[in-house]
C-alpha cells in the first residue's frame, strides 16, 4: 500500500505527521470519493513529487474516472483562483475587488461530479494555498448544501497533513 510506503518515508523527528497521515486517511469517515478526491487534490497542491507519486495510484484506484479528473481539475483551478483572489484580498486598494476577474472557471459550474465533492476538494486546496477568500466562499457553499463542519474540518486536516508531509519529505530530499 502506497500510504504505508509514504508513512515509512517520514523521518522519526516528524513522527506526529506519520501518525496523523495514518489517521486522517486510514481512519477517515468521509465517503471514498470525498476522501480520495481530497487526497489527490491535496497531493497535487502540495507540489511534492514524492507525495503525489505515492498517493496518486491509490487515489486513482478508489475514484471513478470522472472523480479522478474532477479532483485534478479542482487542484488546477484553485492553483489559479487562490493566487488571483488572495492577491485581490491582500491589496489595500478595494477597487480591485470590484473589477471583473475575466478568468475562465467553467469547471466550477460543471465539474463532472457532485458539486459538494468538488467544493470540498476546492476548499482543501485553498487551505494549502492560503486563500482566505476562497476558503470562506467554498465553506459557505458547503454549509448551504448541508455539509457538517466536521466534514469540512476533516478535509482541512487532510490538507494540513499532506502539505506537512510533502514539505518534510522534500526538505529531507534536498538535505540528502
Amino acid at each position: 500500500m502506497a500510504l504505508d510506503e509514504l508513512k515509512s518515508a517520514v523521518p522519526d523527528y516528524a513522527k506526529d505527521l506519520k501518525l496523523n497521515l495514518g489517521s486522517v486517511i486510514g481512519n477517515s469517515e468521509l465517503p471514498q470519493q470525498q476522501l480520495w478526491g481530497t487526497v489527490l487534490a491535496c497531493a497535487i497542491a502540495s507540489r511534492s513529487p514524492k507525495v503525489l507519486r505515492e498517493l496518486e495510484p491509490e487515489a486513482k484506484a478508489n475514484l471513478s474516472p470522472e472523480a479522478y479528473t474532477a479532483a485534478k481539475s479542482a487542484a488546477a483551478i484553485m492553483a489559479m483562483n487562490n493566487v488571483f483572489y488572495r492577491t485581490r484580498h491582500l491589496l489595500s486598494d478595494p477597487e480591485y475587488g470590484t473589477m471583473r476577474a475575466g478568468l475562465r472557471m467553467n469547471v466550477i459550474g460543471n465539474p463532472g461530479v457532485e458539486k459538494v465533492d468538488f467544493e470540498l476538494w476546492s476548499l482543501a486546496v485553498s487551505a494549502i494555498n492560503g486563500c482566505g477568500q476562497c476558503l470562506d466562499s467554498h465553506e459557505q457553499v458547503l454549509r448551504k448544501a448541508g455539509v457538517d463542519r466536521e466534514v469540512i474540518q476533516e478535509a482541512v486536516k487532510i490538507a494540513a497533513v499532506i502539505q506537512a508531509v510533502g514539505v518534510t519529505l522534500d526538505s529531507e530530499a534536498h538535505l540528502a
